[in-house]
């Protein structure tokens, strides 16, 4: 037994605190590197020795301890755990226990069950390295270890043993070609944690198989009176058309689902479908509008699940918890949110990557509401701002009005019969406008106001631009009724930019033209050079940041104005000596 744990320490991974305090580890460190830098090797004499103990038979003393010279180099070269890790007392233990109960009671059925999980290790390791020349390595191996169990091993446990010795002689000669060729392979070196790879789930079907093939051999030996190579051939046969049938019937191709999408639905909704806690998830956020709550509601849906205890989370600053807590947490962050999940049961690396995929879900859901919420806060500043834009526009016309009555009233004549009159007329409506600005700041969310009739409205616009130079025209005014605040934000922006280009470009002409009845529309024209083609693209669709003259975004504001009220502003015409903005209602 001691003899046995001494192999065993070798392939024990040791830390540099250990090298410097305990001499005694510097062997363990050697074999450890050794087995690193040259693993080929290792697995070249894990066989050999292998081999040997095979040809020797399981009653040879000498093989016994050969065999223990080989599990020690199959502890340097195992897949199962991870060689940053110090091997426990009690795995010792239990290494060395199983070693020593393997040489004592080593037959020829211990013999073959020991090369089969070796092949199924080896299997498990064949489709999972990209390097060509790795995979042909472990090729090599596998193909080595069945053809030992079947023309060794197997004939020596077979109820007949019928293989003849020239044959075993091949084998006890040729078999050692494959150990040249692996060493000579000229293969990569894996990285540390590369060389602990495994698939379990192929090992595990690779060992089962060969189980099958051992016993479906040795039952056709016994039930049907055949020699070993025949029986050997009808299970083999066997399971080849029983693996084909699998095959077929996991991917048909004829246009029906097979088997594989079954499983693969059962390995993806492990305890609980993957659809059931989506459409939780998605009433949820239907329901909550508040991350905060939408989270403390998911996080006590997520603990009501089959495989999960419980749940806690911490999320802005705030953390919270639903159920109870366990020894089986499964851990999920992102940028937002760090989850916990408590599951029922220890967890399998399935169920553990499952829970994963919820807690996954879950975060998703909760970054879409924060956005969901930046959102609403910045569609609600928009909203302020544009709210804010169009007063101030209001309060810009509102503004030059009041600054032609002043010029008026302080000019030579102010108080002659004329000036008093067009204060008076022109007084009321200004503070009628202010008014209204007034109550665009105070209740920005009201709802849309109330139609006023077009012919009042068309007199009071005539008599604000009266002494401007803007030529007027109406028709069919009578029982139509516009929205006083839309026509007036657009009306006074499209009068003042007309203004403003007479003021540059003397001997410009200005006319508004109002049409009622069936299709209402407002008409400005200027006779004026036609806007920019670069400028006409984005004009009122975006503000226009490069204006010559005020703010640049009047007109752009004007045209969303319109299209909340359900009315369109666009550039009828634009061509120089006529340029024509047109308010009508929309189509549809």
């Amino acid at each position: 037994m001691a003899a046995i744990l001494r192999i065993f320490a070798c392939a024990v991974p040791i830390t540099q605190a250990d090298v410097l305090h305990d001499d005694a580890a510097r062997l363990p460190r050697a074999a450890l590197a050794f087995s690193q830098r040259h693993w080929r090797f290792v697995a070249v004499g894990m066989l050999a020795l292998l081999h040997v103990v095979a040809l020797r038979g399981v009653a040879d003393d000498g093989a016994r301890v050969l065999l223990i010279a080989h599990l020690g180099l199959v502890l340097l070269w195992q897949p199962l755990l991870r060689g940053e890790r110090r091997v426990t007392l009690a795995q010792t233990v239990l290494i060395g226990a199983f070693a020593a109960a393997l040489v004592y009671w080593l037959n020829g059925w211990l013999l073959a069950a020991w090369t089969v999980i070796l092949a199924g290790l080896v299997g498990g390791r064949v489709f999972l390295h990209q390097a060509r020349w790795q995979r042909r390595f472990y090729l090599l191996m596998l193909v080595y270890l069945l053809a030992l169990l079947v023309v060794v091993v197997l004939p020596q446990i077979a109820p007949r043993n019928e293989i003849d010795p020239v044959i075993r002689g091949y084998a006890a000669w040729g078999l050692p070609v494959l150990f040249v060729a692996m060493a000579l392979a000229p293969t990569e070196t894996d990285p540390p944690e590369a060389a602990q790879v495994i698939d379990y789930f192929y090992s595990v079907f690779l060992m089962l198989m060969l189980g099958v093939v051992i016993l479906g051999c040795f039952a056709f030996m016994m039930l049907g009176r055949t020699g070993y190579l025949q029986a050997l051939t009808y299970i083999v046969f066997v399971i080849a058309a029983v693996l084909l049938a699998i095959g077929l019937a996991w991917n048909p191709r004829t246009g029906y689902a097979g088997l594989s999408v079954f499983v693969s639905r059962y390995l993806f909704s492990i305890g609980l479908p993957i659809e059931q806690w989506l459409q939780t998830l998605a009433r949820l956020s239907h329901a909550e509008r508040e991350p905060g709550r939408f989270l403390v509601e998911a996080a006590a849906a997520l603990a009501r699940l089959p495989s999960v205890q419980g749940a806690s989370w911490r999320a802005a600053g705030e953390s919270g918890e639903a159920g109870s807590r366990t020894p089986y947490p499964v851990e999920f962050s992102n940028e937002e949110l760090a989850l916990i999940i408590y599951s029922r049961y220890r967890t399998s690396p399935a169920l553990q990557g499952h829970l994963r995929l919820l807690g996954q879900l879950l975060g998703e859901f909760y970054l879409a509401k924060l956005r969901e919420r930046a959102l609403r806060q910045a569609s609600y500043m928009e909203a302020v701002h544009e709210t804010g834009a169009r007063v101030t526009h209001d309060v810009k016309n509102l503004l030059q009005s009041l600054n032609v009555l002043c010029s008026v009233a302080l000019a030579e004549g102010g108080d002659s019969p004329a000036s008093l009159a067009l204060l008076r007329r022109q007084l009321p409506a200004v503070a009628q406008r202010l008014g209204a600005t007034l109550d665009k700041l105070q209740r920005p969310a009201e709802a849309t106001e109330a139609p006023a009739p077009a012919a009042e409205w068309w007199e009071s616009l005539v008599r604000q631009y009266a002494d401007r130079g803007v030529e007027f025209s109406a028709r069919a005014l009578e029982g139509t009724e516009l929205p006083r605040g839309l026509f007036d934000s657009v009306a006074d922006n499209l009068l003042q930019n007309a203004l403003a280009k007479r003021a540059a470009e003397p001997g410009v002409r200005v006319s508004a033209a109002l049409q009622g009845g069936d299709a209402p529309a407002l008409r400005v024209r200027d006779s004026g050079r036609a806007v920019p083609a670069a400028l006409a693209a984005t004009l009122l669709r975006a503000p226009m940041l490069q204006s010559a003259g005020g703010l640049g975004i009047g007109l752009y504001q004007a045209a969303r104005q319109a299209q909340a009220a359900g009315w369109v502003l666009r550039l009828e015409t634009n061509r120089d000596g006529e340029v024509c903005f047109a308010l009508e209602r929309a189509s549809g």
